[in-house]
């Protein structure tokens, strides 16, 4: 413990601060014998409350933000002006800050976080570098693909997923870094080498993620001032505001603004089941790229990965051959069902993210543009208007259907986005079941039809009433179209 309170600011309550320690913990369930316990307070849970059962556990210090009752004695009490700097701090010491032997990107932004991560990572592969990632989908560390549960993970799993990278040989490591990360500490402690930000708009601003649309640009931001170089959207409306107050050097990219990186002679690529888009990228390099996942959104993304990837030198064929290559599960996935229909699956599940999605497929000039989606319980009521308004204005049909419910009544989520469609003209079937909603667009499909499953992307489960359950769509298209044999 000795070693580890140096790195944080803390007052004494009790006990000895030269305690033996045998790892950290903010999860009572977890706690092992002679572990530090930190008592973080979230929005459900308090886990000061649950102080006495990590003792009871064997937690020889606990770290609170205020002074704790009926602790025995021989435990070491610390008490800190916020838990989760602490918790932070403490996982890099704990681990000797594996972070800063590696070379590390941080990407953040409201859309595009995931597929510009992914764009990195294969772009270092392909030029031979070993390296990590984490994000939204999973954790990759070599060949080994984890799950995950949070785009970017608590700082105490952070840490030792970068150790357990160097072990594994990597000398690179890309990850996402949402603002909920930023908001709870969870990155403290480490200074990227470079950090991305794709762009910014009105998203996770409600009950349980940002008070306010200041509040989460904020935490955004405070990714340009703990990299070394910072790499921007110069298209973004809030350029100006982005880059306040950063303390880093800047790259930018862009398809419309003056740029270091800028994309020229974009062109919309389709064939049978895939589209994609090609262009020449300008200013600090010049080459042409092509991307099979569709729409400006590509070329913005790519960009930003060019653009990172040539401050570390990475050759440009490296990046072509990547860009060429790369997919990304749940990010205008195509798969296949008929060869007269072209059916993706995204994970847009915000307006903003649904609008810039169905303005990018409108442009390849389907027949029919078809959305399919539902809204996320427990989440903020305006997403379900917005996202409602935005597929009635822009698809040729809605079918609405159910996302994860959690732990709100179904019916109610799709009472909200119709409520949202009627403010347009724009037409809707309403099916509850996601497996029967997808069975209907692929059984009355006509020749020409561009449709999207939006929201659920890379998930494979639904969440109902507090438990999870197992549904995947890729799955959910392979029996229907099992079921189908013959009839369609």
């Amino acid at each position: 413990m000795r070693t580890l309170r140096k790195r944080i600011a803390y007052q004494l309550q009790q006990g000895s601060l030269d305690a033996e320690v045998t790892g950290i913990t903010c999860d009572s369930r977890k706690v092992q014998p002679q572990n530090v316990f930190v008592c973080i307070r979230g929005n459900r849970m308090d886990g000061h409350v649950y102080a006495e059962e990590a003792v009871e556990r064997g937690a020889a210090v606990l770290v609170a933000e205020r002074e704790l009752e009926g602790i025995p004695e021989k435990v070491t009490v610390l008490v800190v002006k916020d838990s989760r700097e602490a918790l932070a701090q403490l996982s890099c010491a704990w681990e000797d800050d594996p972070a800063q032997h590696l070379v590390t990107i941080g990407v953040t932004g409201t859309k595009g976080k995931t597929t510009t991560a992914y764009m990195i990572y294969e772009i270092l592969r392909k030029a031979g570098i070993r390296a990590g990632l984490i994000g939204t989908i999973e954790t990759r560390i070599g060949e080994k693909s984890i799950p995950s549960e949070n785009t970017t993970p608590e700082p105490v799993v952070l840490q030792k997923l970068f150790s357990e990278m160097m072990r594994e040989g990597c000398t690179h490591v890309v990850m996402e870094v949402s603002s909920q990360a930023e908001k709870q500490h969870r990155c403290d402690g480490i200074t990227f080498d470079y950090g991305v930000f794709t762009n910014i708009g009105n998203d996770h601003i409600g009950a349980g993620e940002h008070a306010s649309f200041a509040e989460y640009l904020s935490c955004k931001k405070k990714l340009l001032r703990t990299c070394r170089t910072g790499i921007v959207n110069r298209d973004d409306k809030r350029f100006p505001e982005i880059i306040r107050q950063s303390t880093c050097r800047l790259v930018t990219f862009g398809c419309r603004e003056k740029a270091d990186f800028m994309a020229a002679d974009a062109a919309l690529d389709q064939a049978p089941g895939v589209l994609g888009v090609s262009y020449r990228v300008q200013g600090a390099a010049d080459f042409p790229v092509r991307v099979d996942l569709p729409g400006l959104f590509s070329v913005s993304n790519s960009l930003a990965a060019i653009a990172v990837c040539a401050q570390m030198g990475i050759p440009e064929k490296a990046m072509q051959e990547a860009l060429s290559t790369v997919r990304v599960r749940g990010r205008c996935e195509a798969v296949l069902v008929y060869p007269e229909m072209t059916l993706l699956i995204d994970y847009a599940h915000n307006a903003m993210s649904l609008e810039s999605l169905l303005k990018t497929l409108r442009k390849y000039h389907p027949k029919r543009l078809i959305c399919l989606f539902g809204c996320g319980g427990n989440r903020a009521r305006d997403r379900r208007f917005q996202m409602g308004e935005v597929s009635g204005r822009l698809a040729d049909l809605t079918v609405i259907t159910s996302d994860n419910p959690r732990d709100e009544e179904p019916q109610a989520i799709l009472d909200d986005i119709r409520t949202g469609i009627g403010k347009t003209e724009g037409a809707f079937v309403e099916i509850a079941d996601r497996k029967e909603a997808i069975r209907y667009v692929i059984e009355n499909r006509q020749p020409g039809d561009l449709v999207v499953l939006a929201g659920k992307g890379h998930e494979t489960y639904q969440i109902r009433k507090g438990k999870r359950y197992e549904m995947d769509e890729r799955v959910l298209i392979r029996e229907i179209l099992e079921e189908s044999k013959g009839n369609v």
